[in-house]
């Protein structure tokens, strides 16, 4: 059954109720079971029970076979440009600390596959007593919908011995933060040339980044979108 990241939420979320669900996390070595109560691996096991789960929902998907590359699965295995999933998990308690991505492979991979910026993000927020994790929130999210400004840069980012590393999300679900998700894809696109041209690593070689961003996005989806360069 092929379904677009919109009715896999709907499925997850609205059909199956999993908010308010809990679970129990153990590990088994010969005749020894232990409960784990450390947040390390909460995360990957969300994921691999995200898989299981598709897979007894008779849902088509791919697995992407480089764990360390962009994104976690295909929910079109015909084409590989649409379906592009994400799975991020946080601790509910301490908010959103994951990445959304390497700031400069992000940018790079943009270059020759802009499509990419039009991936979901299926974000789990879990909390954690003892071994046992309830499900509090799920989000289907774009990147621009996570990402926000900050008081360094237009985008908001990881940053450390002015370095920049990694995008960071804000709290988008958070009516107090200061700081407001995008709009909309351009908004993103526009805060990343932004600060690409006031980071010294990326101004000196930013050059046409949006232009050339802008006009791979429009070969492969035939949408041209309208953002002024710095």
């Amino acid at each position: 059954m092929k379904i677009t990241g919109q009715e896999l939420y709907t499925k997850l979320v609205n059909d199956y109720k999993i908010i308010g669900e809990k679970g129990v996390i153990n590990f088994s070595l010969k005749d020894l079971t232990i409960s784990v109560e450390t947040k390390d691996t909460v995360g990957n096991l969300l994921q691999e029970w995200l898989k299981a789960w598709m897979a007894k929902e008779s849902i088509d998907f791919e697995e992407n076979t480089n764990s360390q590359t962009f994104p976690d699965f295909y929910l079109d295995r015909e084409d590989k440009k649409n379906g592009l999933l994400e799975v991020k998990s946080f601790d509910w308690q301490r908010g959103p600390g994951f990445d959304l991505a390497n700031f400069d492979s992000y940018c790079n991979s943009l270059l020759e596959n802009a499509y990419r910026i039009d991936s979901y993000y299926l974000i789990l927020a879990y909390q954690m007593e003892g071994s046992q994790i309830t499900i509090k929130n799920v989000w289907l999210k774009r990147i621009w919908e996570l990402s926000c400004s900050s008081s360094t840069y237009p985008i908001k980012v990881q940053e450390k011995k002015q370095v920049i590393y990694n995008l960071r999300p804000g709290t988008w679900y958070s009516e107090r933060s200061k700081f407001k998700p995008f709009s909309s894809k351009e908004e993103f696109l526009s805060a990343l040339n932004e600060t690409r041209y006031q980071y010294p690593q990326t101004r000196h070689n930013n050059g046409h980044w949006l232009k050339k961003v802008l006009k791979n996005y429009e070969t492969h989806t035939g949408i041209s979108l309208n953002i002024k360069s710095v």
